[in-house]
C-alpha cells in the first residue's frame, strides 16, 4: 500500500492513501485510537483557538479531536452533530452533508438541548479534516439555525481547496494524490 509520510503537531505518521476514483487518491488521516497524535493535535489547535463557549464537530472522526480538546481546554460539555437520531434526542435539528469519504447525501443532527444551550453563545466547529467542506457548511447551518455565533472553524488538517480558505484555521495542508501516488494538490 502506497503511503504518505507527514507531521502534525510534532507526531509523525505515514498515511495510508485511498482511492477515491481512477485519478484521485487521498491521505487516510485516522485520528481514531491514537492518543499520542490527538492530544497533540488538540493542544495546537486550542493554542489557535478564538474564545468561545461551546466546541462542536460532526459523527464520527472528530469526536476524539472535540472530546481532547474540550478536556485539555477545561470544558464542561460539548457538541456532538449525530448521523442518526438517537432515541433520546427531542426537538431535533437537522441540516444535509456531502462529504468526499462518503457516499450519497447525509444528514447530521443536533438535540434540541444542544441547540437551546448553543443559542447566543460563540460556537468553535471542529473536525479532523476539512476538505469539500460540506460537513463544515452543514455545521455551521445547525449552529446557525440554533441562534449560536461561530467565532471560528477548525481542523488538524486542510485538504484540496480547504487549504485556500481565509476562514479556517488549521494546522497542516493534506495534498491530494494520483494513482502513483504523486502530490497532485
Amino acid at each position: 500500500m502506497m503511503t504518505y509520510p507527514m507531521t502534525v503537531a510534532g507526531v509523525k505518521r505515514d498515511l495510508p492513501l485511498c482511492k477515491v476514483n481512477d485519478e484521485l487518491y487521498i491521505g487516510a488521516f485516522v485520528i481514531f485510537g491514537d492518543c499520542e497524535l490527538t492530544e497533540a493535535c488538540a493542544k495546537a489547535l486550542l493554542e489557535k483557538a478564538p474564545a468561545y463557549d461551546y466546541l462542536i464537530t460532526a459523527e464520527s472522526k472528530g469526536i476524539p479531536l472535540a472530546y481532547e480538546m474540550a478536556r485539555q481546554h477545561g470544558d464542561k460539555k460539548w457538541m456532538l452533530a449525530r448521523k442518526g437520531v438517537k432515541l433520546y434526542m427531542q426537538d431535533v435539528v437537522h441540516a444535509e452533508v456531502r462529504s468526499i469519504t462518503t457516499a450519497g447525501v447525509q444528514r447530521l443532527y443536533i438535540d434540541g438541548a444542544d441547540a437551546a444551550l448553543m443559542k447566543g453563545k460563540r460556537i468553535l466547529v471542529v473536525d479532523d479534516v476539512i476538505s469539500t467542506g460540506e460537513s463544515l457548511k452543514a455545521l455551521e447551518t445547525l449552529v446557525e439555525t440554533a441562534g449560536g455565533n461561530i467565532v471560528g472553524r477548525m481542523a488538524i488538517l486542510a485538504e484540496g481547496d480547504a487549504q485556500d480558505r481565509k476562514d479556517l484555521i488549521y494546522l497542516e495542508k493534506l495534498p491530494l494524490f494520483n494513482a502513483k501516488g504523486e502530490i497532485i494538490g
